[in-house]
């Protein structure tokens, strides 16, 4: 049984994958209360978009919750300029009920390509998965930035890194939840490849560019001299 991370445990893992990691008022003790329902076991990790646009405070919003869905809304906003902002360390209400069989084959790490078909809503996803929203419009035209789509993947290596999972304990909410098309536009197939070649390197390592050769040293006069004089050598030995 998979008990949650620890605030401290849970930014470590996150930052030790190179995130910018921003934490946001009280989250570390920001969550449901006991009375919403449990936060564990931990089986995995869901990824939704925020359908929302420019001029939106996400973070707040994620935090506060609105009307009809009080706060926090997940365990982490990730921001289009790759930027993660903790929410909550606790139960969230980002998943809500999904498939039973999804969570046997998220919990096995045994399926193929995709999780098994979502067309039951009769398990508590908040209690087993972290959530990250994204911000995003969620119409399936606006786009994924790289530096937002690297963070994604690295927000969900750092928490299947901590557990030792693989790849396929990452899931869509459009898997979990019928009727759900978040994140929209991102190919899960992809993305959890993504994530699997993550996971193969140190932490930190994935989605960073290599750096550039170091440049060569300046030659010496002495050095450019001499390397004259064999040119002129050998010149002289092909005249002859």
């Amino acid at each position: 049984m998979a008990t949650p991370l620890s605030p401290d445990k849970l930014l470590a893992a996150l930052k030790a994958e190179g995130l910018n990691v921003r934490e946001y008022k009280s989250w570390r003790t920001h969550r449901r209360p006991a009375s919403a329902g449990a936060f564990g076991s931990i089986n995995g990790v869901m990824t939704h978009h925020t359908v929302t646009g420019p001029g939106t405070d996400v973070v707040a919003l994620c935090y506060n919750g609105h009307a009809s869905l009080p706060g926090p809304l997940c365990q982490g906003v990730i921001k289009k300029d790759g930027s993660v902002w903790l929410t909550s360390a606790g139960r969230s209400n980002h998943a809500g009920l999904g498939d039973a069989d999804v969570l046997r084959a998220v919990i096995a790490e045994d399926y193929g390509d995709y999780p098994p078909t979502d067309n039951q809503a009769n398990t508590d996803g908040n209690r087993h998965f972290y959530g990250f929203e994204c911000e995003n419009l969620g119409d399936g035209k606006d786009p994924w930035p790289k530096a937002q789509y690297v963070a994604m993947v690295k927000a969900n290596a750092a928490i299947l890194r901590a557990y030792g999972w693989t790849a396929k304990s990452a899931i869509a909410h459009k898997e979990w939840q019928p009727g759900k098309v978040d994140p929209a536009g991102i190919d899960m197939k992809k993305f959890r490849a993504d994530i699997a070649a993550c996971l193969k390197l140190p932490p930190g390592k994935w989605g960073v560019a290599p750096a550039p050769p170091a440049p060569k040293p300046a030659l010496t006069v002495e050095q450019r001299l001499a390397a004259l004089e064999k040119r002129v050598t050998t010149l002289e030995s092909k005249v002859q």
